[in-house]
């Protein structure tokens, strides 16, 4: 599966005065959104961390179309866009329950051995499940 949504609810400590979400928590959106779609994958970082592998962020774009504010139903849509060698892409798009674009995202992670952390091809029980994706 390219895509999955899932859906969150703005809480009063993610936004600002004005009761719109603060920029920085698109970036945690866009988090729980890549570690859903692993999830749904059949696989987790807490797996993955525990066959010493991780998958840190080394590019991660955003572009505010329009406000979320507090107490809005949003949907996360994370869309794996490639992998290649030792990185991974995602975008991503947030939408208001009206179906409204709010903002938009990319990031790329790269899949490093946690002993030595150098960046490493992604382990095969990794490939197997993005071969399915790919397809």
């Amino acid at each position: 599966m390219k895509i999955h949504e899932f859906n969150v609810r703005v809480r009063y400590a993610e936004t600002d005065q004005m009761g719109v979400v603060y920029h920085g928590n698109y970036a945690q959106y866009f988090e729980m959104g890549r570690v859903e779609w692993l999830r749904n994958l059949g696989l987790t970082y807490k797996f993955m961390e525990q066959k010493g592998v991780m998958l840190p962020v080394v590019s991660l774009t955003m572009n505010y179309k329009k406000p979320a504010r507090y107490d809005d139903l949003l949907t996360v849509r994370t869309i794996f866009k490639k992998q290649q060698s030792v990185k991974i892409e995602f975008d991503y798009e947030i939408l208001n329950e009206q179906g409204e674009l709010l903002t938009t995202g990319n990031s790329v992670l790269v899949f490093v051995d946690m002993k030595t952390g150098r960046p490493i091809l992604p382990p095969d029980y990794v490939s197997e499940k993005m071969d399915l994706v790919k397809i």
